[in-house]
């Protein structure tokens, strides 16, 4: 029993020396080897971070107040506190009908371009940016059907 312990600790010593000298022999090539798989990874991980979209689109639903009366009344003072000029009045309610500016031009027989500066003219009045955003405040200030 003794003879095959000795044997068994022998036989692990040397082949621990062989693991040691195989280390110290290529000790080289393994620490370029594990230098090139650290970089290969930190490759791998950058190009994941670089081609990852940074922006998230966020779609917002909002509810629009719009009071339902069997009457409509046009709001004379929030209409006066605007400012509007009658032909850009004309021009909104053509907007909240759903009409195009080509459309707006033929129908009142005005050229295109004017009718866009109208239009200008009224979003900026109203403090808006867009024609859905001019007919939400044209409806929650009961200037416009």
């Amino acid at each position: 029993m003794i003879y095959s312990f000795m044997l068994a600790i022998l036989v692990g010593l040397l082949k621990w020396f062989q693991w040691k000298f195989l280390i110290v022999d290529n000790a080289i090539d393994i620490y370029i080897g594990l230098i090139a798989v650290f970089f290969t990874l930190l490759g791998i991980w950058i190009a994941t971070q670089l081609t990852r979209p940074r922006v998230e689109k966020v779609i917002v639903e909002k509810e629009i107040f719009v009071p339902i009366t069997d009457e409509f009344t046009i709001n004379k003072t929030e209409l006066d506190k605007l400012n509007l000029t009658k032909r850009e009045y004309e021009i909104l309610q053509l907007i909240t009908k759903g009409h195009s500016n080509a459309d707006i031009a033929s129908l009142l027989f005005l050229s295109l371009s004017t009718v866009k500066t109208h239009t200008s003219n009224l979003f900026v009045k109203m403090n808006v940016k867009r024609r859905t955003q001019a007919i939400e405040k044209a409806k929650r200030l009961q200037i416009v059907e």
